[in-house]
């Protein structure tokens, strides 16, 4: 029976993978990747050989009928992105639901992401949180910024390097310059960073220091007021 597996890989360490992982990736019949290139690397420190195919931001529209064609004539096909969990902000949603919809068995391995280990270092409430991945560029980004300042979860976010002031900005704007934030750089690479303080402390930082690498911002929500209850007094 044919099956369609997405795997996580390393963020940034390579030992992030797992053993299981690694055991997929041997066992496949074939392996679709968002960056052949970046998944060859891997394939090559891991010593397995396997024959890897584009599926991208850029394709996997056009591509789409030809991957499940592919997935349907083998037994194991494995789905990758560059790092992290595929579907993520990254290709893999379409192909998983174009084969859940054909009855091809789909699942997904748990692993390797940059959002919940941003979020659980960030020291902001976790119990609670909504994550929107990369806002608009243009259209639509103010409108969502507007909403989320009244968001009373954790919020994070997907930012590059050369938007990420533009983005800090923006939240000393709408969400206040006193809103606590964490911008998390390079999670598990050497230069791993924790930029902590409210929007205008870390956006002074970056405006002196511009980033480099990936990055996960991280918003504390908005503080709930609670109204006291007026007491009356019974005459």
């Amino acid at each position: 029976m044919p099956e369609l597996v997405l795997v996580p890989t390393p963020v940034g360490n390579l030992e992030d993978i797992t053993l299981r992982a690694i055991r997929l990736l041997k066992e496949a019949s074939c392996i679709y990747a968002e960056d052949t290139r970046v998944t060859k690397k891997l394939l090559q420190h891991l010593d397995i050989q396997k024959p890897v195919y584009a599926y991208h931001a850029h394709n996997e529209h056009k591509v789409l009928d030809q991957v499940i064609h592919t997935i349907l004539s083998n037994e194991l096909t494995v789905l990758v992105s560059d790092a992290g969990t595929p579907g993520i902000s990254d290709p893999g949603f379409l192909v998983a639901r174009a084969c859940i919809e054909k009855g091809i068995k789909v699942s997904c391995l748990p692993g390797p992401t940059a959002l919940i280990p941003a979020l659980v270092g960030s020291g902001f409430p976790c119990d609670r949180f909504v994550f929107e991945g990369f806002l608009p560029h243009k259209k639509g980004r103010q409108t969502k910024f507007m909403e989320l300042a009244q968001e009373e979860r954790t919020i994070i976010l997907y930012e590059s390097p050369h938007r990420l002031t533009k983005c800090l900005t923006s939240l000393v704007e709408f969400f206040g310059a006193e809103r606590k934030v964490c911008v998390v750089r390079e999670i598990s690479k050497i230069y791993e960073e924790y930029q902590r303080g409210t929007a205008q402390e870390v956006l002074n930082h970056y405006e002196n220091n511009p980033p480099k690498g990936e990055i996960v911002v991280i918003i504390e929500g908005k503080e709930v007021v609670k109204e006291k209850k007026k007491k009356y007094s019974e005459e």
